[in-house]
């Protein structure tokens, strides 16, 4: 009887692993032999494989699933490739109504598309937030005309919804929580970011000009109508990232960027910092690229509402330390921080905070060793002429 049981629970699995290399199969051919204007659809259902998905060299592709929570794309125990699905050197491609899991890399990447939209899609690592999920969720770089609407990141060790390198980005009515940074763009240009919910990250929303990368310069980017709250989880970020230099406790941090406008934002609950507006230098990370420029310039905040508990900001942290050794705020932490680290080359820079509702304000003056900390907002009470909304091309709507 025994004997029995073990040869049908044999007879079970064996029979699962090839449905299993079959899917996988079928999933791929579909993806390499779909015709330019063709759809791919993906049918309801939890489908566990083990290799990336790959589209290369399309045109005016649709690939649907039956819904977000209907077909699952489940990548545990991935043997090959990194991410769940890669998308490279292709045009007008639109992915919708699914999800990517547990990928041993990003979940969904392209690069060096023209015309990407994710419009309904989950990228998500269900064990939680842990260092060794993959760096980012929704992953488009070197793209353009790129559309995120309605999406879902969920545990990514870098950023939930990240747009990196990237010129005409939209990315509205997407929630990200559980990640290290929630939605980040980084080294891009033209970004429309709002109507968003950022919550249980360690970073709500970054944008962020890193060195060292292909595209030099990001700017020109809105952070507007967004709920970016509550973003106290713990940095889970792999040793030597960059974005694990983000406190716990950050809303909307502004690193080494140009041309930034945030409002009508709602940013409460941050206990380290509701808007961080800094230099490079504070990573303290070398700068070894010529061409880099350190600093944030033109930035507006104006006409959002801060918040925030009457509790400490974290400890945690190389940063964290900062708060806790050198600034010592106490309860008493502002909702707005700016560096104060100077541009000598540029040193009027253009920092505009104004109309913000419950807002508090300090220069750290972290060039100085924090001596000369200052509350005045008054040196940055200014205005600039709103950034233009960014229109995408219409093969990405």
């Amino acid at each position: 009887m025994r004997s029995n049981i073990f040869t049908l629970i044999f007879c079970v699995l064996a029979i699962t692993a090839f449905s299993q290399k079959e899917i996988q199969k079928k999933f791929q051919t579909q993806f390499i032999d779909v015709s330019n204007g063709g759809t791919i659809e993906l049918p309801a259902g939890t489908f566990q494989l083990d290799a990336s998905l790959w589209l290369d060299e399309k045109k005016n592709v649709t690939i649907k699933g039956a819904g977000i929570d209907k077909t699952i794309l489940n990548f545990k125990g991935q043997l090959s490739g990194a991410e769940g699905i890669k998308i490279t050197n292709s045009s007008a491609i639109t992915l919708q109504d699914l999800a990517v899991q547990d990928t041993k890399g990003d979940a969904i990447k392209t690069q060096m598309v023209d015309g990407i939209t994710f419009k309904n899609v989950k990228a998500e690592w269900t064990n939680g937030g842990k260092k060794d999920n993959g760096a980012y969720g929704l992953y488009p770089v070197q793209c353009t005309n790129v559309l995120i609407d309605g999406c879902v990141a969920i545990g990514a060790s870098d950023a939930g919804i990240y747009v990196g390198q990237s010129k005409y980005i939209v990315v509205k009515n997407s929630k990200a929580y559980q990640n290290v940074a929630g939605i980040e763009i980084e080294n891009s240009l033209y970004a429309d970011v709002f109507d968003n919910e950022a919550f249980n990250n360690t970073g709500g929303i970054l944008v962020f000009d890193l060195p060292d990368l292909i595209q030099k310069e990001g700017g020109y980017v809105r952070v507007f109508k967004n709920n970016i709250h509550d973003n106290n989880h713990i940095n889970f970020a792999p040793k030597g990232n960059t974005v694990g230099k983000v406190p716990q406790g950050t809303g909307l941090m502004i690193l080494a960027t140009r041309n930034v406008e945030a409002f009508e934002n709602r940013i409460v609950n941050n206990i380290s910092a509701g808007t961080a507006i800094v230099s490079y230098y504070i990573t303290e990370n070398p700068i070894n690229d010529k061409s880099y420029k350190p600093f944030p310039s033109n930035i507006y905040i104006h006409n959002n509402y801060y918040d925030r508990p009457n509790v400490k900001a974290t400890s945690k942290g190389r940063l964290g330390k900062m708060y806790k050794f050198k600034l010592r705020f106490g309860k008493n932490v502002p909702h707005i921080i700016y560096d104060g680290i100077v541009d000598k080359e540029n040193p009027n820079r253009n920092i505009c905070i104004r109309n913000n509702t419950n807002a508090s304000f300090a220069n750290i003056d972290a060039e100085n060793g924090f001596k000369n900390k200052s509350r005045d907002m008054k040196p940055h009470d200014c205005e600039q002429s709103p950034l233009s909304p960014v229109t995408l091309s219409a093969r990405s709507n």
